[in-house]
C-alpha cells in the first residue's frame, strides 16, 4: 500500500473514532470473590473528547458520521490500516502525520469519502469538490456505485471538463441511469 494511501486512511479520521467508539462486546471474567466490581465507566463521553474544544468536538463527530456512512468493507479496510499504523513507531506515525497535514485541505477532505474514493478524490475534485447541497446525497450514491473502470473514465472527465462545464456536466453525469453510464462515461471521456 502506498505510503500517503495509508497515510489517506488512517489520518482523514484521525482520532474520530474515539469521539463515538463502537460497541464492542468485551467477556470479562466474573469478579474474584469477596472483591467489589469497580463501577462502569460513563463511554458516552470520553474524557479526552471532553477536554476538546467545541470546534474540535464538531469536527469528530462529522469525522464519525462519515465513518459510519461508509460502506462496511471500507470501514475494514479502515480499520486495518489504523491497526497497521497503531503498530508503527511513534516517529514514523509522527512523519506520516506531517506529510498527510501537508498536503491540500481538498485531499485531506476527499478521505472522509473512503479508501476507494478517497485515493480518487484529487482526480474528481474538479467536478465533485464543490456540489450543491441539493446534489450531495446523489452524487454520494452515485459514485460509490461506479465498477473501477467507470470511476477511472469519471476521473479523465473531470480533468478535462473546463471549469465553466463543470455544473452542467455534474448534472448530467448524475442524471444518466445507471445502465446508461458507460456509454455515457465513454462518450465524455473520448473513448
Amino acid at each position: 500500500m502506498n505510503k500517503f494511501l495509508f497515510a489517506g486512511l488512517v489520518l482523514a479520521l484521525p482520532l474520530s473514532l474515539s469521539a463515538a467508539p463502537p460497541s464492542l462486546e468485551v467477556p470479562l471474567p466474573p469478579p474474584a470473590p469477596g472483591t467489589t466490581p469497580a463501577p462502569m465507566a460513563d463511554t458516552r463521553s470520553p474524557p479526552a473528547f471532553a477536554q476538546l474544544r467545541p470546534e474540535q468536538q464538531r469536527q469528530r463527530r462529522a469525522d464519525y458520521a462519515a465513518f459510519k456512512a461508509l460502506p462496511e468493507g471500507e470501514r475494514d479496510r479502515i480499520r486495518q490500516a489504523a491497526a497497521r499504523f497503531a503498530a508503527l513507531p511513534a516517529a514514523q506515525q509522527q512523519r506520516l502525520r506531517e506529510q498527510f497535514q501537508a498536503q491540500d485541505q481538498s485531499f485531506r477532505d476527499g478521505w472522509r469519502l473512503g479508501p476507494r474514493l478517497g485515493m480518487q478524490f484529487p482526480k474528481l475534485h474538479g467536478l465533485f469538490g464543490l456540489v450543491p447541497p441539493e446534489q450531495r446525497e446523489t452524487a454520494l450514491v452515485v459514485l460509490r456505485q461506479l465498477t473501477d473502470a467507470q470511476l477511472t473514465q469519471l476521473t479523465l472527465v473531470a480533468q478535462r471538463t473546463p471549469p465553466q462545464e463543470r455544473d452542467a456536466v455534474r448534472s448530467a453525469f448524475l442524471a444518466v441511469p445507471p445502465a446508461e453510464r458507460d456509454a455515457w462515461l465513454k462518450r465524455q471521456a473520448g473513448q
